[in-house]
């Protein structure tokens, strides 16, 4: 469930009135969701930028549509304005966009990518580099493959030992 503060709603509401458009609507969606990159994209929708496919929240005054396809990513998502000195600030609270650390009846694949996308990809990605997963044997040896910045570093070694292992 997504839960929108009253004065996000007052906000909504008022921006809404400024529009002069019957009907418009707040459309809710997740961008890249399940990675690193994932974000949250708030605009104006109006009846026939619909297709049915929408969940629809109901607000005093105004609809949210949520876009089918992020549903399961923005759950227990909170929507908030906080009202401040120099202006107002929207915030979007969504704990599940980025993904779901694995449980402990995932596989090792999965578990891997996870620890890859949340936690190593983000300090290579710092210095300009990269690392996907190629295999996992049968033996549990990982294969790794760098790329961006990590390609013909003097450093993978390290990289590997000291921030991977």
């Amino acid at each position: 469930m997504i839960s929108i503060s009253a004065n996000a709603q007052n906000h909504f509401r008022r921006i809404l009135s400024g529009q002069g458009i019957e009907g418009l609507g707040i459309r809710l969606a997740a961008l890249h969701p399940g990675t690193p990159k994932a974000d949250c994209r708030l605009e104006f929708c109006e009846p026939s930028d619909l297709d049915g496919a929408e969940w629809t929240l109901e607000c005093e005054g105004f609809s949210v549509y949520v876009d089918a396809a992020s549903t399961r990513w923005l759950d227990a998502a909170e929507i908030d304005y906080l009202d401040g000195a120099t202006g107002g600030q929207l915030t979007i609270r969504a704990p599940h966009i980025k993904g779901r650390e694995p449980g402990v009846d995932a596989s090792i694949v999965e578990r891997v990518r996870y620890v890859l996308d949340f936690e190593i990809s983000p300090q290579l990605a710092a210095h300009g580099g990269r690392v996907t997963l190629e295999e996992i044997d049968a033996d549990g040896v990982v294969v790794l493959r760098f790329g961006g910045g990590c390609h013909g570093c003097g450093m993978v070694e390290v990289t590997v030992r000291d921030g991977i292992e």
